[in-house]
């Protein structure tokens, strides 16, 4: 039986795929109500991480926890009731409205017996309000542009009602406009409703400005764990990414703003 809380718990957990080793003996307490952010490298494992968080992968050695249970003891559709997940590519193949489309995330509540209550489409009615697109209720899903798509993804999940909010790289392919919009959304979602907030993101600059814990992650591992200021410094980043940046202070909000240095510059 699952708690209220929305903590996640990972104890020495390493997973591989095929062609070897993904993550490797990662330890995180990511406690209620944070807004944590994964950075790294593609490839370092950030996906990964997520899928293990939400149990769509089990690891090969080590636990991940959910309010103090072990994922090992919840079935797919426990799980989903506490944790929703908006991936980096989401495809409806069908003519689905938007409503419809969030809709969907109410699929962990609703009964084979009886189908979808009152409820689940009130909830689904407050998720196209809490993202703002209530106006494209009746729009075809795949007719919107790709920053309307994501957030009617972002819906879906918070019509999932979910206390854990995984994130994989929400910003990908977004100009920089709906950039700010999404991760404002998301961060009012984390201090207005205390969602409690998971993200992976390739934008440093972006992680800097919305996030208030930074995990750094270099070829499986944990390499830092921070604030922004802990963990954007210009050595880290020098190992992390082989990059070469000078990292200043941000003139309105003074987290840490990185600027990438070319190569030339750098080697003088």
């Amino acid at each position: 039986m699952l708690s209220d809380s929305n903590s996640l718990f990972m104890r020495n957990v390493s997973f591989s795929y095929f062609n070897g080793l993904v993550l490797r003996d990662i330890d995180l307490n990511i406690a209620d109500g944070e807004m944590v952010g994964l950075i790294g490298p593609n490839g370092c494992g950030k996906t990964t991480l997520l899928k293990l968080a939400c149990g769509v992968l089990s690891p090969i050695r080590g636990e991940v926890s959910l309010g103090g249970t072990s994922l090992k003891k919840l079935s797919r559709k426990q799980v989903a009731q506490h944790v929703a997940v908006v991936p980096q590519y989401f495809n409806i193949p069908f003519a689905f409205t938007v409503a419809e489309v969030v809709l969907l995330g109410r699929t962990p509540f609703v009964s084979a017996i009886s189908g979808e209550t009152k409820r689940d489409h009130e909830m689904s009615a407050l998720a196209l309000g809490l993202a703002g697109i209530n106006h494209l209720e009746n729009r075809y899903f795949n007719d919107l542009s790709g920053g309307e798509r994501q957030k009617v993804i972002l819906a879906m999940a918070l019509a999932q009602e979910p206390k854990l909010l995984l994130l994989d790289e929400p910003t990908t392919h977004l100009d920089i406009s709906h950039q700010v919009e999404m991760l404002e959304l998301v961060k009012s979602l984390n201090r207005e409703q205390g969602v409690t907030i998971i993200a992976a993101m390739h934008d440093l600059n972006l992680a800097s400005l919305f996030f208030d814990r930074l995990v750094l992650l270099k070829e499986g591992t944990i390499v830092a764990d921070g604030s922004p200021r802990e963990v954007l410094t210009e050595s880290s980043i020098l190992n992390v990414f082989s990059a070469s940046v000078k990292v200043s202070q941000h003139p309105v909000t003074s987290t840490p703003h990185i600027v990438v240095l070319p190569r030339e510059a750098s080697q003088n």
